[in-house]
């Protein structure tokens, strides 16, 4: 019996032994998890991603001209409603520029000049019209650094904006002025917000929903001419 006595002692002692063992294990492997050893004079760095270009049109935009951009989808749907009452012959005449899902991917125009158009939908008031449409301009689109400009070349009142790239690949973000030498942000008043789509072969449209204006949309149609105009 005593040979077993000190047996059962052995493995008992034996099994504390371990179990110290173990505990100090922990406790090394939990200091290295909570205080890691690093080289000496090194410190501690916090690394923090850069803004993604995609989001650098936010930056610049105004609160109000981000609300108008997210509430697009019911610009175009209170705008259609409306025009359709009495105008749908010329809305399906237009086809892809005013379908509101008609974007194409690689939205980017080619630097140059443009036949453009301006399309008014809907009724910002009683009194307005619920479709109107205007005698084709000229613009120019050219590279700005390493953005794209737009720039109304001919009549009285010359809109211009930037475009910038946005998380939605099919489209570019315009931030602009209603009138030039006026840049945006310069006075919110006359400021324009819109997103630039490529809706065909060689054609592109600029939709500005709730703009400051007579309606509840504004489409421009661009589509690139042989030369560019005079003047």
């Amino acid at each position: 019996m005593s040979s077993g006595f000190r047996s059962s002692r052995g493995r008992a002692g034996s099994a504390a032994l371990i179990g110290l063992a173990l505990m100090g294990v922990a406790t090394n492997l939990g200091g290295c998890a909570t205080k890691p050893k690093l080289p000496p004079g090194a410190h501690p760095t916090v690394q923090v991603e850069p803004p993604r270009k995609s989001d650098a049109w936010r930056q610049l935009a105004t609160q109000a001209d981000e609300n108008r951009l997210a509430r697009l989808d019911s610009a175009w749907q209170e705008a259609l409603t409306d025009a359709n009452k009495s105008f749908s012959a010329e809305i399906r005449k237009e086809g892809a520029l005013l379908k509101p899902r008609a974007a194409l991917p690689r939205p980017a125009p080619t630097p140059g000049s443009y036949n453009c158009r301006l399309i008014k939908l809907g009724q910002a008031s009683p009194k307005t019209r619920a479709y109107e449409s205007f005698k084709p301009f000229f613009c120019y689109v050219e590279v700005e650094g390493d953005l794209l400009t737009i720039v109304k070349q001919t009549g009285s009142q010359r809109p211009a904006g930037r475009l910038w790239e946005d998380e939605t690949p099919d489209r570019l973000i315009f931030l602009g002025s209603e009138d030039l030498p006026l840049a945006y942000g310069d006075d919110p008043e006359r400021d324009m917000a819109g997103v630039f789509e490529r809706i065909g072969p060689f054609r592109w449209r600029l939709v500005i929903p709730w703009p400051q204006s007579t309606s509840k949309l504004d489409v421009f149609e661009l589509t690139p001419v042989a030369e560019q105009p005079k003047g």
